[in-house]
């Protein structure tokens, strides 16, 4: 077991590990600590607690101290820094012709780094803008073309739901999602209502889909011909949640086919074999 503190740099970002020596760190403390990218300003998320070796990925970098009122204080500038290279690198794009939307701009707590965060449909050459932009800020620029649910996480909005976007309010990664997930919840496939603002597949689709695999493993699908206590029929819908189904069913193969409801538990999938046996 090793002891650690989880740190996030961003309000529903990635949690980093760190290791914080002999200091007692609690939820919500902030705390400078190192970076690959440099000494960065971040918030505990998880508070000092032991950690099994197998969870953690070694070596640990040590938290470098408890944030005084002097790093706050650098923070807020930094804040007002990136503010104003926003407003200077959307000038400059226009001014450069580029075909790119400018999204965020972050200051790295050390003033070492610039990264300005956008999207664009396709490769853009930003070289001269980087050289531009280098000269005026006098430290290391990077540009970094992000997707459009990396877009959404950031400018965060209003699903069809009607509430803030998961990815901006909770959701520290994102998860795959198919349109698989939709068909198992027996939802619609018009695009229109089984995608977020992003225009990718909604995320929330993936909150249910344990239950829904679960749940259609019992379940036969439209179509299939099974047996019931009233005699053989074809299923003609499914209800997932109520593990229901509606079959068409003849006690006789001449009779009329009375259509009714069954529990998932009275009724069995006939194989194509049996199928065959008593259309003859």
């Amino acid at each position: 077991m090793i002891d650690i503190i989880g740190v996030r740099f961003k309000k529903v970002g990635k949690i980093y590990f760190f290791d914080p020596g002999d200091m007692e760190i609690d939820r919500g403390t902030p705390v400078i600590v190192e970076t690959a990218r440099g000494v960065e300003y971040g918030y505990t998320e998880i508070g000092r607690r032991p950690e099994p070796d197998e969870h953690v990925v070694q070596p640990l970098k040590k938290v470098m101290r408890i944030a005084t009122e002097d790093d706050t204080r650098q923070l807020e500038a930094n804040k007002r820094r990136e503010e104003e290279a926003f407003d200077i690198c959307l000038e400059k794009i226009k001014q450069h012709g580029l075909d790119m939307k400018l999204i965020e701009v972050e200051l790295t707590f050390d003033q070492n780094k610039i990264i300005f965060y956008f999207t664009s449909d396709g490769r853009v050459d930003f070289r001269e803008l980087v050289k531009e932009l280098a000269s005026i800020f006098r430290i290391r620029i990077e540009l970094r073309q992000i997707g459009v649910r990396d877009e959404a996480k950031i400018l965060n909005g209003i699903g069809i739901c009607g509430l803030t976007l998961c990815c901006a309010t909770f959701l520290g990664e994102f998860q795959p999602v198919s349109i698989k997930m939709a068909k198992e919840q027996s939802l619609s496939l018009n695009p229109t209502k089984i995608s977020g603002i992003c225009g990718r597949l909604m995320c929330c689709l993936k909150y249910e889909e344990d239950t829904y695999e679960f749940l259609n493993r019992g379940l036969p699908n439209t179509g299939d011909i099974v047996r019931t206590p009233d005699g053989d029929g074809e299923i003609l819908s499914v209800n997932v949640l109520r593990q229901i189904v509606k079959a068409a069913v003849r006690k006789k193969t001449s009779d009329v086919p009375v259509v009714g409801f069954y529990a998932a538990r009275e009724i069995k999938v006939l194989s194509k074999a049996v199928v065959a046996e008593n259309a003859e």
